[in-house]
């Protein structure tokens, strides 16, 4: 009974298994592209009603995912992640449905595509494999001329630039060239894939080595950088997410003729970038605040400083931190000649300060009113209020400038019937001030509707007016003139009085003379 149950047991063991690797998102899905065409990877998921969004992820050798596309299935909107190796590239169709444009090797990736709801993520793995077409084959070092019964190399078969490395066939009179007893090898070439400019850090590589030998030899020894023992292997030896200490030279050998030997120089490029200081930082104002971007990298890196996503001329430096200073700062830096090599590090500055009050008057020509302004600066922004001690009335509301690099204004007119103090008093999460200004009164003649003076008939009040006044200090400077004459007409009177009287005195003197001198004759 055993033996004829176990089939069946066996069956269903295999159907299950087939039913899981079906499911979506659970089977390893393949897109296979041709170097330089459009990469098109379906999203293999049911739309669920209930969808929120849906999101494309690439992952990392060491799982650590990198999302690319985004597309909300409510506001209808694509967004794309700023990931440099695919800027310009991707497209996101309405059914999720990811395309990438001008394939490369290094698009050899695990994507993911998810969809999310409000309880639930479903996802669906895809593979991507690129393939490069061969450059047509060619024999180089070909042989001048071969002699009987001398075993001499013929030549190099040689494609290029293909991806994965193309398979070479010989053929002799139109028959593939079988292989000989005993393999002749007589040269070891060693390679590294995918081929590219420049490895950075994160890359996986893959060491090929190759022997000319028919057939060719199926293992190899691969002979790390400080590591003298070779690594038995296949004719490749891969390795995942290098590092800058894996710069250095490798090697590869036939496992029997360690002599046969081929060498190749690997630079690993690295980029490393320090922010001091970085994230949210709070300093206030007159502050001051060293700003220092330090980079290392294998090579000579271009650094590029923003403030607010515009480019600034120089990197910031603060000696005394003003409001203008605050905002959002970016250190960028990247190497130009390796492809998605960059890093950024971000400082968000924020200026603090406790609220600081000027206030100004400008009075109305006219005389009628008088404008107070209460000028504050602060950072959290202040909130201004106003406050009047004595009578007086308000002709409008309070009105406020736009909040600008820390600072603000609130302004009031009004019309005192006397005189009244104006407080302004500004607060923040830091402080609360206070500043006052005295206001004289304005003295604004009553008078009924009927009487409202016209701006015409003022001008002609305002002219008689300056007509009475000139004539009236015309009659004064007339009266003080008079005044002057009359004061020396007097003075000039008293002084001819004296002089008649002292001559009369004489007179009187000299007939009382002669009357004596009369009578004392007789």
């Amino acid at each position: 009974m055993a033996s004829k149950a176990a089939p069946s047991c066996r069956l269903v063991f295999c159907l299950l298994i087939s039913a899981a690797v079906l499911r979506p998102g659970l089977g390893l899905y393949t897109v296979s592209s041709t170097y330089g065409d459009t990469i098109i990877m379906p999203c293999r998921l049911d739309v669920p009603q209930n969808l929120m969004f849906g999101k494309w992820k690439y992952e990392k050798p060491d799982g650590s995912p990198v999302f690319i596309a985004f597309r909300s299935s409510t506001k209808k909107s694509v967004q794309y992640d700023d990931v440099p190796e695919y800027k310009d590239r991707l497209s996101l169709s309405e059914n999720y449905t990811l395309s990438i444009s001008n394939a490369r090797i290094s698009d050899e990736k695990r994507f993911v595509c998810m969809l999310v709801t409000e309880d639930n993520v479903f996802e669906a793995p895809t593979i991507v494999k690129v393939f490069k077409q061969p450059s047509k084959p060619e024999i180089v070092s070909k042989a001048p001329f071969l002699e009987t019964e001398q075993l001499k190399k013929l030549g190099d078969c040689i494609s290029k630039d293909s991806y994965p490395e193309g398979n070479i066939t010989w053929y002799r009179s139109g028959r593939v060239l079988q292989p000989l007893e005993g393999d002749p090898t007589e040269q070891v070439t060693l390679q590294v894939l995918p081929p590219r400019s420049a490895i950075k850090e994160g890359d996986n590589i893959t060491l090929k080595c190759l022997g000319n030998g028919n057939p060719p030899p199926e293992e190899f020894f691969f002979y790390l950088p400080g590591q003298p023992e070779g690594i038995r292997s296949s004719n490749t030896y891969t390795l995942t997410d290098v590092r800058r200490n894996a710069t250095g030279d490798y090697r590869c050998s036939l496992t029997d003729k360690k002599s046969m030997i081929a060498s190749t120089t690997i630079t690993v490029h690295y980029l490393d970038l320090s922010l001091n200081p970085s994230g949210e930082v709070t300093k206030q104002i007159g502050d001051a605040l060293p700003v220092s971007c330090t980079i290392s990298a294998s090579r000579n890196a271009t650094v590029v400083w923003m403030k607010d996503n515009t480019r600034l001329k120089s990197s910031p430096s603060f000696s005394s931190l003003q409001y203008q200073d605050a905002g959002n700062y970016v250190c960028e830096t990247a190497l130009q000649e390796v492809e998605g090599l960059k890093k950024r590090e971000s400082l968000t500055l924020i200026v603090e300060g406790k609220p600081q009050i000027r206030m100004t008057k400008i009075i109305d020509p006219r005389g009628l009113s008088k404008t107070v302004i209460c000028h504050v600066e602060g950072f959290p922004k202040p909130a201004i209020q106003w406050t009047i001690t004595g009578s007086g009335s308000v002709i409008n509301q309070t009105e406020e400038s736009p909040y600008i690099n820390g600072k603000y204004y609130s302004k009031i007119i009004i019309s005192p019937e006397e005189n009244v103090t104006l407080t302004c008093t500004a607060e923040n999460q830091l402080e609360r001030t206070v500043n006052s200004l005295n206001v004289s009164a304005i003295s604004i003649p009553e008078h009924d509707e009927a009487d409202v003076i016209s701006d015409e008939n003022r001008e002609k009040v305002n002219d008689q007016a300056k007509l009475i006044v000139g004539i009236v200090v015309g009659l004064l400077l007339a009266a003080l003139v008079a005044g002057v004459v009359y004061w020396l007409y007097m003075k000039k009177s008293k002084t001819a009085s004296k002089h008649v009287n002292k001559d009369l005195g004489n007179l009187e003197e000299n007939k009382k003379l002669e009357e004596n001198n009369h009578k004392t004759e007789a």
